[in-house]
């Protein structure tokens, strides 16, 4: 009996779409206690993704390693923990700004590292320096309770550089600092420019995006009454150049 149980939490915590999520051998410190799982964001995936890449291409490759890179950051508490990226190079640059390392990445968060804005305040459509890495995760969860996909469009350039297209998805059901869900897909495309080692370890991570395309959508629910904490759409309405 131990050992079907065994081989069923092996099964659990596997994925096809990341790799590292469960490795024997490895004492890998979690977020919360264990791996993950993904069951209802691969659905969401799966259901609507626009292309289906042939296993061992490029482009699924691609995709599986930024995939397990998310994974790692949202759910892994230690950098040296990390298999998808080579800690002592590693820095991430969002739309021009100044590169965060590994380990300022790991302490704000994904949505945090992704969303944070030099931008004059009344141009920010997110305030990632007034969120924590877990308000920021229950924040978008919240959001997207399916989970919020993410997908490999095109890839332009192979290893050492990877140069490739991307398109995140969810469908807002949930409230969003305080505006009340509309049920519809909300999503953005971007690019990025990925650096890696000979063991295919990101080094530099460039990513280009208009945060407008995210918040556009997540905007359009109605306030929620009695509500306080209320994020609004920036004055001007344009798209303001963000870095």
């Amino acid at each position: 009996m131990a050992e079907e149980a065994a081989a069923a939490a092996v099964e659990i915590a596997g994925d096809k779409y990341r790799s590292f999520l469960h490795e024997e051998g490895h004492n890998f410190e979690w977020r919360h206690g264990g791996p993950p799982t993904y069951d209802s964001v691969n659905k969401v995936f799966e259901q609507g993704r626009i292309k289906e890449w042939p296993k061992g291409s490029l482009e699924e490759v691609v995709q599986n390693a930024v995939k397990s890179w998310e994974m790692e950051l949202s759910h892994k508490t230690r950098i040296q923990d990390f298999r998808t990226i080579n800690p002592e190079k590693f820095k991430l640059i969002v739309n021009g700004r100044e590169g965060l390392s590994g380990e300022e990445t790991l302490k704000l968060g994904s949505y945090n590292a992704l969303l944070k804005s030099s931008m004059p305040e009344e141009f920010k459509y997110y305030k990632a320096e007034e969120e924590s890495f877990e308000s920021s995760h229950d924040a978008f969860r919240s959001a997207f309770p399916r989970g919020f996909a993410w997908e490999v469009i095109t890839v332009y350039s192979g290893p050492p550089v990877v140069t490739f297209k991307f398109r995140h998805w969810g469908y807002f059901e949930g409230p969003f600092k305080g505006h009340a869900p509309t049920g519809e897909m909300v999503q953005f495309y971007g690019l990025a420019v990925m650096k890696v080692d000979e063991s295919l370890r990101a080094e530099d991570v460039e990513v280009y995006y208009d945060p407008a395309e995210l918040f556009a959508g997540l905007f359009e629910g109605s306030v929620i009454a009695g509500t306080t904490n209320i994020s609004t759409t920036p004055a001007g309405q344009g798209c303001p150049f963000h870095k």
